[in-house]
Order: C-alpha cells, then structure tokens, then sequence
C-alpha cells in the first residue's frame, strides 16, 4: 500500500471536531475584520473632507494647491472661490464637525451596545449578525452615496452614522458568544489574543482601501468597504455554526468550573436565580438568559467596564484622528498618512498577543492589563514629543504605542469578557456570554464616543492638549483595575481570578 502524502497525513492528524473550531475561529475573526474595515474610512477621508484650503483658478480649471497635492477634484467650486474640500466641512469649525460624525457614530453604538448582547441572546446568532452586515454594509455604501449624488448636508451624514452605529453592535456579541461556545478557558489569552487581531488586521484593509481611492474619488472608500460587509453577510448566513452542539461537536466549555480567588469574600454566587430568565429552547428545555442587574453582579465586570471605557477612549481617538494628526505634523497627504496610520495597528496585533500570552502564563488578567496601562501614558507622552522629529520617529513610536495602548483593550474585549461570561456564579450557562461582553463593550463604547469628539474639540488649541487627555485617559483605566490587581496580587502563586482561565476538568 503506497504510503499517504504528506498532506493528507496533516489532515488526518487532526480530530473532526478540531476542524471545526478552527474553522469558526478563521470565519469569526473574517466577519469582525469586515465590520472594522467598514468604520475605517471616516478616519482615511477626513484629510479630503477638509484639505489644503487653495484658491481656485477657473482659467486653467484647477486649485492652486493642486500641485502639491497632485489632486484635480471632481466638483470643482465656481469662480472666484476657494477649494478647501466637502461642504459643509470647508468652514473652519471643520474639526468640529467631523468630531460630530465621530461622536454621532460612537453614541449610537454606544447605546445599541447595551441592547444588542439582550437581543442576541434571544435570537439565533447566525440570523443576527446576518442583519446586522446587510444593514452596515448599505449604510456604509450610503456615506459614500453622498459624494456621487453631490450631497452636501451635514444631516444626512450625521443620520447615516447613527443607523450604521446602531447596527454595528449586532457584530461584537456575536461573535465572542460564537467564539465562547466553541472554546474553553485553557490559553484562552493565547487564543483570543491572536483573534482579536481582527481589529487591526480589519483597520490595515480598510485603510488601504479607502487611501486607494480617497484622492480621486473618495466616495468609493465607502461603497467597497460597505459591498465587503454585505458579501461577508451571505458568507455569515450560509456557514456560521453557533454551537458545537449543532453539529455533534464536542463542547470545549467546562461544566463545573473551579471556585476562583476574586470571588465575593463570602465566596457566595454572585448572579442569583432571581436575576435569571427562563426562555423556551429548540429542545423544549429552558435556555436560562441572564437579566442585565444579574450581570452587573458578576465579580470584575463593572470594574473592567469602567477601565474599558478610558482604555477604548484612547483607541478610538487614535482610530479615527491618527490619519488627520499625521496630516498636520508630518504634512503627509490623505493617502500617504492613511498608510502610515496603519503602522499603529500592526503594534496593536503585536500587543494583543502579548497580553493574551503573558494573562494565560501569569493567571493574572488584571494585573497584566494595569501594567501595559502604566506603560502606555508615558509612551504617549513621548510619542507626542518625537513625531514632530521626521517619519523615523514616527514609525517606531507608532508601533511601540500601537502595541500599549492596544493590549489591554484587546484583553479586556476578548479573554476578559468571555472568561466573565462564563463564570462559576452563572453555573456552565453560555448563553449570558452576550449580555456580559455587551456590558462590557458598551461600556468602553462610551469612552469611545467621547475620545473623539474631545480630540475634535481640543486639537484646534494644539495636539499636545489632546495627548494630554489620552494620558489622563490611560490613568484613570489603570485606577479602576487597582482593586482587582491587588487581589490578584495578594492570591499566592498564579492562581485565576474572577477574569483568569479556569483549569478544565
């Protein structure tokens, strides 16, 4: 008998149930990479909305900073004007008002965060999310719209960033609740280190997307990113497993998981049966769905809520403003500063790693995510000093910042949140994993929202004021996770916290 090849043999050395998660892990982590390829071009356009402001020569039919710019826009103002972008953002208060499309976006999210884990929770997640890439993707698409059809009121743009906010949360907790179900706790860190670099890997594409187009004809920044969402939305519906259960797989969730160090001191549950819902399941038992009082009662989650807040602050700020501040200091055009941009995302892969590796060898969530904390305010600091040097500079502080800043944000969204979700206190019930990482991600929602639209309010009196907040912003993450690592700290030897991976039976 011929002896197999040796790709056959790879194959063979895994189980069919192996397979499986690493085939939900792969389309899980393409899913939410679409949804963050979407939301990128706001931030890539934004030195095209408001650009250099130049005279406009009719004779000759171009701007008088064409030439440095190498751009010929097609709406060309009239005669004896100024060529200083996209109405309404040609004003001076064009900060201001693109801090607005920010913050109309990052609101809306914000408050669907807090419904959407609710809703998902009692709906087949596959049908869920499956609305949810459809409607982003045509909001998404319909920003774009706007500069085909010569649309220029700030409303419209305002209205579309709130619709696609709003669907957007259909995405997060989904697909960790997908993600939850289908792996345990062991190296957990590890696991959802490496996934959650979707997040970068979704905001390097959609920068190259949107920069491919911004200076020509950017409204097609937004109508390819929003086509990808809408075609990942059939790839969703047509593959995604919720469960292993669904197909016979085993389930990597343990079903009694150990009692932890962070529990309450009287080691008491935390989510009482009172704060339990009953809903009638497929199978005709009940599908225990945890109210939102009962999740809040979960040791560790309002306090990483809270540090998620200023933690997300400090990431979407530089999510939707680092193009524009590469702009104004390294006088870079659109194109070239949304490439730079990416840089940060490439450290923020780096540094989601390295907080997943060093939580699951140390068993110490918090303490892992308050020292990248402690480490990221300086770094920002010199960070805001160096830039101003050259692009070397630049360069190597983006990514040494990228990875800080994103760490712990990282750790918090994915291992933190699924270890909270499934908890000992809501005894092996999976299907809390939703409204707990809504909690959780809408939370640091809010910080996201406001990030921006300070960065717009301060950046007109300097950016060293707006680095000043974001450092501001990384202290008062690290002192809401102060009790936690002291309790973490206190536990002899690396035992697991409230958030840590709890060893399988």
């Amino acid at each position: 008998m011929a002896r197999l090849p040796a790709g056959i043999r790879f194959i063979a050395s895994f189980s069919r149930d192996q397979w499986y998660r690493a085939f939900i892990f792969t389309l899980t982590f393409v899913l939410y990479a679409s949804f963050h390829l979407s939301r990128k071009p706001i931030s890539i356009v934004k030195g095209e909305l408001h650009r250099y402001c130049a005279a406009w020569d009719a004779a000759d039919g171009r701007s008088s900073g064409e030439s440095k710019a190498g751009y010929s826009p097609p709406h060309q103002p009239p005669d004896n004007q100024t060529d200083c972008g996209w109405a309404p953002f040609d004003k001076s208060n064009y900060q201001q008002l693109l801090g607005a499309l920010d913050y109309s976006f990052l609101c809306a999210y914000a408050v669907g965060m807090y419904l959407s884990g609710i809703i998902g929770e009692r709906l087949p997640i596959r049908y869920y999310l499956t609305f949810g890439m459809f409607a982003s993707g045509a909001c998404t698409a319909l920003f774009g719209l706007g500069y085909f059809y010569d649309v220029h009121s700030l409303g419209f743009y305002v209205v579309t960033q709130v619709v696609n906010g709003l669907v957007q949360t259909t995405g997060w907790p989904s697909v960790v609740t997908c993600l939850g179900n289908w792996f345990g706790k062991g190296r957990r860190g590890l696991i959802m280190g490496v996934w959650n670099s979707h997040t970068s890997v979704g905001n390097i594409l959609g920068s190259l997307i949107a920069g491919y187009w911004v200076s020509t004809c950017w409204g097609l920044s937004f109508v390819v990113p929003g086509a990808i969402v809408a075609a990942m939305g059939i790839v969703c519906f047509l593959f995604l497993i919720e469960h292993p259960k669904d197909i016979r797989c085993s389930s990597a969730l343990p079903a009694d998981p150990e009692m932890q160090c962070l529990l309450l001191s009287d080691g008491k549950s935390s989510a009482h049966a009172s704060h339990m819902v009953v809903l009638p399941g497929d199978s005709g038992s009940g599908v225990a769905a945890i109210s939102f009082l009962g999740a809040l009662r979960i040791p560790g989650v309002i306090e990483f809520s809270l540090c998620l807040l200023f933690a997300k602050l400090v990431s979407y700020t530089f999510l939707f403003w680092l193009p524009l501040y590469i702009t104004s200091v390294d006088h870079l055009d659109a194109k070239r500063a949304g490439e730079l941009s990416t840089l940060f995302d490439v450290g923020g892969i780096f540094g989601g790693i390295l907080a997943g590796v060093i939580s699951d060898r140390l068993e110490k969530r918090a303490s892992t995510c308050g020292l990248m904390l402690l480490l990221a305010a300086p770094t920002l600091y010199v960070f805001s000093t160096v830039s101003r040097m050259g692009l070397e500079a630049t360069v190597a502080m983006l990514l040494l910042s990228g990875a800080l800043v994103s760490g712990p944000y990282a750790l918090i969204t994915t291992a933190v949140s699924a270890d909270l979700g499934t908890h000992k206190s809501l005894r092996g019930n999976s299907h809390a994993l939703s409204t707990v990482t809504a909690i959780i991600d809408g939370t640091g929602s809010v910080g996201a929202a406001l990030g921006p639209l300070l960065a717009g309010l301060l950046s007109p009196s300097g950016w060293s004021n707006v680095f000043y907040m974001l450092m501001l912003a990384d202290a008062c993450a690290l002192l809401f996770l102060t009790r936690l690592i002291h309790k973490e700290l206190s536990c002899p030897g690396p035992v697991a916290s409230d958030q840590a991976p709890l060893k399988e039976h």
